[in-house]
């Protein structure tokens, strides 16, 4: 592959695109393929067929457009014309109104607030490409990065542009991702390895899965970037099994770019070789951890051992090794092609670029998003997710998943980075978000998330194994009503033993959604209390 061939099929794509009068795009991702999306789009395909329209307008399945709560979702273009909740009995209300300005009951208002207040960096190609045609990931300038760095930059180079960037590490405790490149890049060894954690496990997280579905190839061009960088010549990625779908569309894209000469040996007529194979998980959240996630890939039981040394020194099979989750990996091609100062210039201070989050829970518009560092927790929920269904009230917001904290109503204004939430006593996570209305208890909500916890302890160490165990026991006391004010003050000794002395981050962090809760909400857990002194 040359420079000249990419732009041959990018010009090829634009020809083929101009000859259309339209593109009507079906959302094929997960969560509208649960709801009949693929029939849509067979539909929409054959009723064309019956108009004479099949030559004139293109019909094709992209990745996820968002608002999940609205779909199947599907678009007209260029006019950005969006229409909700179709099936294929109503497909027609898309091929009789593709003319603009013929409204529908269905029809999506594109600029509304939950699409209009989005900044798309890394979901800028979902619903947009057909994920499995490479071509339409060339044509919006996929793998011009990665020619950039191979014939304009030196290693050291691409290093520093991560870090005048100022993007940090999206898996959740948010490290410098150029200071990450630079660690393992220095270290001695022959062999380096490049690792995408795409092992999601949080409860109401989809925003990997999204991506990964939605545009797999830009996860093979950031990792390809990111082997350059650090010296490696082999990647994996660590894919959790019950994403089937996810894992289809990854081996399509491999497959295509191995044809494309863009993975394998001498990549756009260099030196530079990198080959990229799939590894799946058995669905353990502690997998998330990078050193189980390395245990799993070797062979071996998924529980992590003790740092140092990091893996940046001693990863997989002792081989310095880099792990990215799969929207780190996201945000490198565009930070290549348009700049650190562009990307640097998204967001806040300390907290650069943008974050995708998956809004659930009880909100109106439930689906992916993705806003600048910096947004208010009140513009994400009430603006962009529409707020409350059914007029309830707002209660709390869960942010980082089981090892996040639940944020009451009185932080709604604060600024959503990583320092505001860790001082709130919740995480960035890797994008969880789960709104809870009034009719939501937070005694229950911690022993759900405790209970979670306590099931995914791999065991390896006493604090978490039987410290979860305990904490899960007494949270049940008192959702039976059964707690003291002993109970109370042993839920946070047992809480702060923990957090304090479990091995990995999956103990360290579990005890969040209980001290949370604790700090916000303790008359929940003092009216279960006086519950039981009433009744006797």
């Amino acid at each position: 592959m040359t420079l000249e061939e990419l732009q041959e099929i990018k010009a090829g794509e634009e020809l083929a695109r101009s000859q259309k009068k339209k593109s009507i795009h079906v959302c094929v991702a997960a969560g509208c393929m649960s709801q009949n999306a693929e029939a849509v789009l067979n539909t929409i395909e054959g009723q064309l067929k019956e108009k004479g329209l099949a030559k004139e307008i293109d019909v094709k399945g992209v990745g996820c457009m968002g608002l999940c709560a609205a779909g199947p979702l599907v678009s007209i273009e260029p006019e950005n014309r969006m229409f909700q909740e179709i099936n294929p009995a109503n497909a027609f209300l898309v091929t009789d109104n593709l003319e603009k300005g013929k409204k529908t009951t269905n029809d999506l208002a594109s600029d509304s607030p939950f699409f209009k207040r989005q900044y798309k960096i890394v979901t800028e190609n979902c619903g947009v490409i057909n994920p499995e045609r490479i071509e339409e990931y060339i044509a919006f300038d996929g793998y011009l990065g990665l020619y950039t760095v191979l014939h304009d930059l030196d290693q050291n180079e691409v290093v520093q542009n991560l870090i005048k960037s100022g993007l940090r590490g999206r898996g959740g405790g948010g490290y410098p991702t150029g200071l990450k490149w630079s660690t393992v890049a220095k270290a001695v060894g022959s062999k380096k390895y490049v690792i995408c954690n795409a092992d999601e496990g949080d409860p109401g997280a989809f925003m990997d899965r999204s991506v990964l579905e939605s545009d797999p190839h830009r996860i093979l061009e950031g990792m390809a970037i990111a082997a350059y960088a650090i010296g490696a010549d082999e990647g994996f990625i660590y894919v959790r099994a019950e994403y089937p779908l996810a894992i289809s569309r990854l081996k399509v894209a491999i497959k295509q770019a191995e044809r494309k000469g863009l993975l394998g040996n001498n990549i756009f007529g260099t030196t530079f070789n990198f080959t990229i194979s799939i590894r799946l998980g058995a669905g353990a959240f502690v997998c998330g951890e990078e050193t189980a996630l390395i245990a799993s890939i070797e062979g071996g039981r998924g529980t992590p051992r003790p740092r140092p040394p990091y893996p940046a020194e001693s990863g997989l099979w002792g081989k310095p090794t880099l792990i990215n989750n799969v929207e780190t990996f996201a945000n490198i091609a565009p930070i290549i092609r348009k700049g650190a100062d562009w990307y640097a210039s998204i967001g806040t201070e300390t907290s650069k670029g943008t974050k995708v989050f998956a809004l659930a829970g009880q909100v109106v518009n439930t689906g992916l998003i993705e806003v600048p560092m910096g947004m208010s927790l009140r513009e994400i929920i009430f603006d962009i997710g529409g707020g409350i269904p059914g007029g309830r009230k707002f209660k709390a917001v869960q942010t980082g998943g089981p090892s996040g904290g639940c944020i009451p109503e009185e932080f709604l204004d604060i600024k959503v980075d990583y320092e505001s939430l860790t001082k709130l006593g919740s995480i960035m996570g890797s994008g969880g978000m789960i709104v809870m209305d009034e009719n939501s208890n937070m005694v229950d909500v911690a022993r759900y998330f405790m209970e979670f916890c306590m099931s995914e302890s791999c065991g390896k160490c006493v604090p978490c194994r039987v410290g979860t165990a305990q904490i899960y026991d007494i949270l049940t006391k008192f959702a039976e009503r059964r707690a003291t004010e002993a109970d109370l003050t042993l839920l946070e000794e047992l809480c702060d033993v923990v957090r304090n002395t479990s091995l990995c981050g999956l103990g360290q962090s579990s005890p969040n959604p209980v001290l949370s809760t604790l700090k916000y909400f303790k008359h929940e857990y003092m009216e279960r209390i006086q519950a039981e002194v009433n009744q006797e």
